[in-house]
């Protein structure tokens, strides 16, 4: 909109992950004082929990918010669950990085993320998601992600109604994976294949593009239900179907023509071909060197160091059970390092130990 500030994006080849020994991290020790409160009784039972980083602090994140995340946000998911017929507790730890996240924020989850491994005896297995790009496992907690603008206190509660800023809430995909992300307020933004909520704070429009589909505008209606039902009733609602919506409405009035054209569609690798690194301090010195190029497979990952292997779609860490504690401590690192220096920075890493890699690390690689 006209006169705002736009927030600033994650910098996606600028970041830094360098935290061991930074002012970062005596920063975060700091704050964290001796023991982390936010631990305390986590992982003990299947399910998901979740905290959101605020200044450094880890702090819980409301169930009946789970799902929603906001860009300018950075956040902490775990699940906890038992593997068939298993009896031992196994953990999922991701973090999770908004698009104007700031480093501190980001900085701040990756080195928890840690800390809550080790609190959890390194049983976890730990992931970095970044906004747009999430993997399926991420993405298997939710029955819808929604993805907001700003920090967490814009939202709604926390101004009043005559005050809110518009949003418009692009809904997409099919039953299993509906997401719901918040656009700029442009008319070019709309997608006759897709749902639209225009949120003005006491009127909500749900605009059904002609190609949608019943799961979009099912998840449409529930959403502003919802919004409704926060609100008090407050509201005034409207479905409008695209091929029925005179160009006069006001829900086009009070769309834009401004866009801030970003593309991630940038950040996608154009060679295919898997790549595997080699994390090392056996010379006595960190190495990181790449080893070979094409398919990999477990005769390729050596013992005694760390592999990164780039599939391009995703990255996977993996933590060989004779490596030193500085090859561990630096591993998701140097992953997160390496991308920065690719055209492919976005996708997801996964950090796998030797020995407790599930099933689908090595149909990973074998495909390849």
């Amino acid at each position: 909109m006209t006169g705002l500030i736009k927030p600033k994006k994650y910098e996606w080849k600028d970041s830094n992950l360098a935290l061991f020994g930074s002012e970062l991290e005596r920063n975060i020790k700091k704050a964290s004082a001796s023991t982390e409160e936010a631990w305390k009784g986590a992982g003990r039972k299947p399910g998901l929990q979740i905290w959101r980083i605020v200044k450094f602090k880890v702090t819980s994140w409301p169930k009946e918010e789970y799902g929603k995340f906001y860009s300018g946000d950075s956040y902490i998911v775990m699940n906890t669950y038992k593997e068939p017929g298993g009896e031992e507790l196994q953990h999922d730890i991701h973090f999770w990085i908004g698009q104007e996240s700031t480093q501190d924020e980001y900085g701040t989850a990756a080195y928890k993320t840690v800390e809550l491994d080790t609190y959890l005896n390194d049983v976890p297995i730990q992931h970095r998601e970044v906004q747009g790009f999430e993997s399926d496992l991420f993405r298997s907690y939710f029955k819808t992600i929604t993805i907001m603008s700003g920090g967490a206190e814009s939202g709604f509660r926390h101004v009043k109604p005559e005050e809110y800023k518009p949003r418009l809430l692009h809904f997409c995909g099919t039953r299993k994976n509906i997401e719901v992300k918040e656009v700029p307020l442009c008319k070019r933004r709309l997608k006759s294949d897709d749902v639209f909520i225009l949120d003005l704070g006491n009127t909500l429009y749900q605009w059904n593009g002609n190609g949608s589909n019943k799961d979009e505008r099912f998840k449409a209606m529930q959403y502003v239900q919802a919004l409704d039902s926060e609100r008090s009733g407050r509201p005034r609602t409207e479905v409008l179907e695209e091929s029925s919506t005179e160009p006069s409405h006001e829900f086009y009035k009070a769309l834009t023509n401004e866009d801030d054209d970003d593309d991630d569609s940038a950040f996608v690798a154009k060679d295919k071909e898997t790549e595997l690194y080699r994390l090392s301090d056996a010379s006595g010195q960190m190495t990181f060197r790449k080893e070979k190029r094409g398919s990999v497979d477990k005769n390729d990952l050596d013992t005694k160091d760390v592999f990164i292997i780039d599939a391009k779609k995703s990255c996977y860490v993996w933590i060989g059970r004779g490596t030193s504690e500085g090859e561990k401590k630096n591993a998701m690192q140097y992953a997160h390092c390496y991308l920065q220096k690719t055209d492919h920075p976005l996708v997801p890493v996964s950090c796998y130990a030797e020995g407790r890699e599930p099933h689908v690390f090595f149909q990973a690689i074998a495909v390849c």
